[in-house]
C-alpha cells in the first residue's frame, strides 16, 4: 500500500489441555506452550508493531505462589524484546536452580510464565499513546484469584464516553476515558458482582467459608453472564479475550462480525486467533478444521478444560471488514489469497478499455509489496484477454497461416515487471518542508530501462487513502521512465468515509476522494450544500445513535464515481510530470464479488453497521468544517 495505515490489533489466546509433563514428554520441552505463543504472535506482527505483550496464568497454585506472570513492550522489536525477556527470566531461575531443568512441576512453581493459559496481543495505536501503559493485555488485579481479570483485544467502540458515564453511575471512578480501561472496568464490574453473589450464596445456603467457597465460585462462575452484562452496550468492532485469575478464558467477537477471531480445539489445546492461517502454520492443522468464531458469540474454556459457545450479542447482519481481505490480514490465507487476485482480475475490463485494448504497448506492475496477488489476478486477466486475441488472428488466418506467422502470433506476451521498488530503510530526517518533499519522493525508485516512450505503465496499489506518497513519490518516479501515460489501478474503491472500527482513516479531510470531492463542489457552484451538510450533522448532535443520519452521503451525491476519480488524477498530478496520468478504482460491486463474505464497506459507502457509525461519520465532518483536529469519537 503506498499510503501506509494503521490498524488494530491482533489476538492469540491458547489453553493446555493435558498435564505440562505431557508435552515435555510429547514434545521434549517444557516451553512448548511458550514457543507456541511466539509463534501465533510472530505471524500476526503485521497486525501491529508499536507494541506487544504476553499473559500466563498457571492452574492450582497455592496460595502464595504466584499464578500470574505480564510482559509488554513498545520497544522498535517489541514481540522479539518480549519473549527475549520471558527467556532471559527463565534462563536465570534455571541457573540458580539447575536441578529444575527436568522437574517440569517444580518448574511450574518456581519460574515464570510455564503454566497452561495464555493471552497474547500485538498492537497497532491508532489514537492512544504509544507508551507502555498503552500495551496489552491490560491487568485487574485483587487477592481474590476469581477477580483478576486480564483482558487484550482487538477492537474500536465508537461510544467510549456512553460507556464511561455508565461506569461513573455504577459508582466507579475510572482513572482514563479509554476503551480499554472501560472495557477492562465494566467487565470487572460484573465479575465482582457474580463473584459476591456466589460466596454469598455458597455461605447463606451450604455454610461454606470464605477458603472453601473459592473452588467452587471457579467452577459455578457463568462467564457469559457476565460478558451478556458487560458487552451490553458496546458499540463498535471487536475480538475481546479475557482470562481470568483461577483460569477460565474466553473471546468475545462483535455482533456485525466486524473484527476476526478463528478457533481451533483438539485433545491437547484450544487455540483463538485472529487470522486463520496463523493457527495452520503453528499447529499444522487442516483449513478445514478451523473455524470462524460467529458474530455476537463468545468461545469459553473452563477452568477445567470444557469449551462452549455461547451467544451473547444478538447478530446484526454480518459486516465483516472489507479491508482484511484486500490489505491487513496475511495473504497467506488460501481465500484472502484467490480473493485478492479476484480484486486485480476485475479491474482488467476498465483498464483495457482505457488503453484501448492495446497491450502491446503496455507495462504492468504493482506497488510493493501487498499489492503483489492483485497483480497476479490483474496479469490472469490480461493474459485471457491476450489468448482470445490470439485464438481470434489464428482463426482469421485459417488455411493460410504459416508457421512464420503462427510463430509471431504465439510470441506475444503481456509484459511485466517489477517497476518499483520500495527503500524501506530510507528515513526523513530534515525538517525543513521543501527538503523533506523532496526527501519523500525518494522512498521508492525504479527500475531503469524496460519502459518505452510509447508505453503506457500500469500500476496496481492496494488502495488510495490520502494520495500523498503517490504524488510526492511514486508518480514522480515512475515519470522517470519516460512512459506515455501512466495509470494507477486502485484494486479497493474510493475510501470516502472514516472508519470507526480499528482503522486509522479517522479524519475526513485526509482522505484524497473526500478533498477531490470539495474541489468538484467549489468548481460547479455547489459548495453551499456543504454548509446544508454542516448544519443537518449539527442539529442531530444530541440525538441518540439510533436516530442519526449520515448527511454526508450528500456531498457525493451530484457527481459519479469516474467524475471524481478523474478529479483525484488532476489533483495526484505533480506539475513537473509529463506523462500523462490516470487513477482508476474499483467498483464497490466488484469488490463484494471478489470478497463474498466480508461486507463491510462504510469506508467507501458510508453505510455503517453499528448505530454508532453514523454519529461518528457525523462528528468527523464537524470537525473539519470547524477545524478541529479532534478525534471524533
Amino acid at each position: 500500500m503506498s499510503d501506509a495505515i494503521k490498524h488494530e490489533c491482533g489476538i492469540a489466546l491458547l489453553r493446555l489441555k493435558k498435564p505440562l509433563s505431557y508435552y515435555k514428554e510429547k514434545y521434549g520441552t517444557s516451553f512448548y506452550a511458550i514457543q507456541k505463543m511466539y509463534l501465533l504472535m510472530e505471524k500476526q506482527h503485521n497486525r501491529g508493531q508499536d507494541g506487544a505483550g504476553l499473559a500466563n496464568i498457571k492452574l492450582d497454585m497455592d496460595p502464595g505462589e504466584r499464578y500470574i506472570s505480564r510482559v509488554r513492550s513498545n520497544n522498535p522489536q517489541p514481540i522479539q524484546d518480549i519473549f527475549s525477556q520471558i527467556n532471559g527470566r527463565i534462563n536465570e531461575g534455571l541457573e540458580e536452580n539447575p536441578e529444575l531443568i527436568n522437574d517440569v512441576e517444580a518448574q511450574k512453581k518456581l519460574l515464570p510464565y510455564i503454566g497452561e493459559v495464555y493471552l497474547g496481543h500485538v498492537r497497532y495505536g491508532t489514537f492512544g499513546k504509544n507508551n507502555i501503559e498503552s500495551v496489552h493485555p491490560f491487568l485487574r488485579q485483587n487477592n481474590w484469584m476469581h477477580r483478576n481479570l486480564i483482558v487484550a483485544g482487538n477492537f474500536n467502540l465508537t461510544n467510549v464516553k456512553e460507556l464511561f458515564d455508565d461506569l461513573v453511575r455504577l459508582g466507579q471512578h475510572p482513572k482514563e476515558m479509554a476503551d480499554t480501561v472501560t472495557v477492562m472496568e465494566k467487565i470487572g464490574h460484573f465479575l465482582d458482582d457474580e463473584v459476591t453473589d456466589l460466596y454469598f450464596d455458597l455461605k447463606n445456603k451450604e455454610g461454606l467459608s470464605k477458603r472453601e467457597a473459592s473452588p467452587i465460585i471457579g467452577e459455578r462462575l457463568d462467564v457469559a453472564r457476565i460478558l451478556r452484562r458487560a458487552s451490553k452496550n458496546w458499540d463498535g468492532g471487536f475480538a475481546m479475550a479475557g482470562m481470568l485469575g483461577h483460569g477460565d478464558a474466553f473471546v468475545l467477537r462483535d455482533p456485525a462480525g466486524i473484527r476476526p477471531a478463528f478457533h481451533y480445539e483438539d485433545d491437547e489445546i484450544v487455540v483463538v486467533a485472529s487470522e486463520r492461517p496463523v493457527i495452520q502454520t503453528a499447529f499444522n492443522v487442516p483449513l478445514e478444521q478451523i473455524k470462524e468464531l460467529n458474530p455476537g458469540e463468545a468461545i469459553i474454556i473452563k477452568k477445567d478444560g470444557r469449551v462452549s459457545f455461547e451467544r451473547i450479542l444478538e447478530p446484526l447482519e454480518k459486516k465483516a471488514c472489507s479491508f482484511e481481505r484486500i490489505y491487513f490480514s496475511r495473504g497467506n490465507d488460501a481465500s484472502i489469497y484467490q480473493e485478492r487476485k479476484n480484486l486485480g482480475r476485475l479491474m482488467m475490463p476498465v483498464i483495457l478499455k482505457e488503453i484501448n485494448e492495446d497491450t502491446e504497448n503496455a507495462v504492468f506492475s504493482y506497488i510493493p509489496n501487498t499489492a503483489e496477488t492483485s497483480f497476479f489476478g490483474m496479469l490472469e486477466g490480461a493474459q485471457e484477454f491476450l489468448n482470445k486475441k490470439k485464438t481470434a488472428k489464428i482463426l482469421a488466418e485459417e488455411g493460410h497461416l504459416s508457421t512464420e506467422k503462427l510463430d509471431e502470433i504465439l510470441s506475444t506476451t503481456i509484459r511485466t515487471e517489477k517497476i518499483t521498488i520500495k527503500d524501506a530503510k530510507l528515513r526523513t530526517f530534515i525538517t525543513d518542508d521543501s527538503n523533506r518533499d523532496d526527501m519523500v519522493a525518494h522512498v521508492y525508485d525504479v527500475t531503469y530501462g524496460v519502459v518505452k516512450p510509447t508505453d503506457t505503465l500500469i500500476v496496481i496499489d492496494d488502495s488510495i487513502v490520502r494520495g500523498t506518497t503517490l504524488k510526492k513519490s511514486i508518480i514522480k518516479m515512475l515519470d522517470r521512465l519516460n512512459p506515455k501515460k501512466i495509470i494507477v489501478i486502485s484494486s479497493a474503491p474510493q475510501i470516502r468515509y472514516p472508519d470507526c472500527y480499528g482503522i486509522d482513516m479517522a479524519k475526513m479531510e485526509s482522505l484524497i476522494a473526500f478533498n477531490a470531492t470539495l474541489e468538484l463542489l467549489k468548481e460547479r457552484n455547489l459548495y453551499h450544500i456543504v454548509e446544508d451538510v454542516y448544519q443537518k450533522s449539527k442539529a442531530q448532535e444530541h440525538l441518540p445513535d439510533a436516530q442519526v443520519v449520515n448527511y454526508v452521503k450528500e456531498l457525493y451525491a451530484p457527481f459519479t464515481d469516474q467524475e471524481i476519480a478523474d478529479k483525484i488524477s488532476e489533483m495526484l498530478h505533480p506539475e513537473d510530470v509529463k506523462a500523462d496520468v490516470k487513477i482508476m478504482f474499483q467498483t464497490v460491486e466488484n469488490l463484494h464479488k471478489a470478497c463474498p463474505d466480508h461486507l463491510g464497506d462504510w469506508y467507501f459507502t458510508g453505510d455503517y453497521p453499528t448505530k454508532g457509525g453514523n454519529r461518528v461519520v457525523s462528528r468527523a465532518f464537524m470537525n473539519f468544517y470547524e477545524g478541529k483536529d479532534a478525534r471524533a469519537y
